[in-house]
């Protein structure tokens, strides 16, 4: 069972480094997304850009390569501001960076391209692929934290004051066997517990409420232990990254940022776009175990339901090895 619970967190450090170490690797995006990756990504936001103002206004592909430079490097340097003609003002970068955030975080766009499943069918494609994987059964996810550093914010500093002693975003994310997001949430500053985002989050509802289904989240041992949330049975070290720069923008812009790096991370996902490894720094970038997050609410009758639930997967999982 520790095994299955390694190769989860594995799985979440591999999607979480991009999301907090995407700026750590020059021209990320624009090397990764193909021409025609490119050409449907124009397709689906440019008509939310405001349109060519004068004649010599910006294209609107190049204010997408444009972003898509900033997303690799996350601060402004000298090639996110050059185009064909010569090199771009720093105000007209932040300028395209506004303005494809702005669509690439559009209600239709964050539905089409990160979706929990939603019905049965979808749920069991999820399931079997787990479980073709890595022999584990009713698994629809992995889900974690990445502190997504950001510079000091202006207003309700102690929000976003993590207790690794810095300003951050933390960052819940959902991902499947593919490790393709299904669920992100960007809204909480990194004071706030990996399992009160979880307490507080739409999907938790969701897989509560299919009671005549089996059906799990793998978490690590900073969650509690619920029917529908696995967590290690002896204690895990958490290998959460942090990015090596700050966002320098507001808590908001932020985490319209990540999630704009989201839908680009499953559309390359999705058109089988690798990807690039993981640095040694990344696999063993430091993390401390958070104590998991109970209140007077947390029912001692749905932590015994979860150990059933685990001791019930740990057995089948000892006779399959058989």
């Amino acid at each position: 069972m520790e095994l299955v619970f390694e190769m989860s967190q594995q799985m979440n450090l591999q999607v979480l480094s991009k999301l907090a170490n995407y700026r750590a690797k020059p021209r990320l995006w624009t090397k990764r997304l193909s021409r025609e990756l490119f050409e449907e990504l124009c397709q689906g936001i440019v008509p939310l850009l405001p349109p060519k103002g004068r004649r010599h206004g910006i294209e609107p592909t190049l204010k997408i390569l444009t972003a898509l430079n900033f997303y690799a490097r996350g601060i402004y340097q000298g090639s996110v501001g050059q185009n064909m003609d010569g090199p771009m003002a720093q105000q007209t970068v932040s300028r395209c960076l506004q303005e494809v955030t702005t669509a690439l975080n559009a209600p239709h766009i964050l539905r089409k391209h990160i979706r929990f499943p939603q019905n049965r069918n979808e749920r069991n494609l999820i399931k079997r692929k787990f479980y073709d994987k890595y022999g584990l059964p009713a698994v629809v996810g992995c889900i974690n934290c990445s502190h997504v550093a950001i510079v000091r914010p202006s207003e309700h500093e102690e929000q976003y004051f993590n207790r690794k002693h810095f300003h951050s975003i933390n960052t819940q994310v959902i991902c499947d066997s593919d490790l393709l997001i299904t669920n992100v949430d960007a809204s909480y500053g990194g004071a706030t517990h990996d399992a009160y985002i979880w307490r507080e989050c739409e999907i938790r509802n969701h897989l509560e409420g299919l009671q005549d289904e089996t059906v799990y989240l793998l978490g690590d041992s900073g969650y509690v232990l619920r029917e529908h949330m696995m967590t290690p049975v002896d204690n895990a070290v958490e290998n959460s990254p942090e990015g090596a720069r700050e966002l320098h923008y507001c808590p908001e812009t932020a985490g319209k940022i990540i999630l704009a790096c989201c839908v680009l991370h499953n559309m390359c996902i999705r058109a089988g776009i690798e990807g690039p490894e993981l640095t040694e720094e990344e696999h063993q970038s430091e993390g401390t175990s958070q104590v998991p997050f109970e209140t007077a609410a947390s029912s001692t009758q749905a932590l015994q339901a979860g150990r059933r639930a685990r001791n019930s997967l740990i057995q089948m999982l000892e006779r399959n090895r058989r």
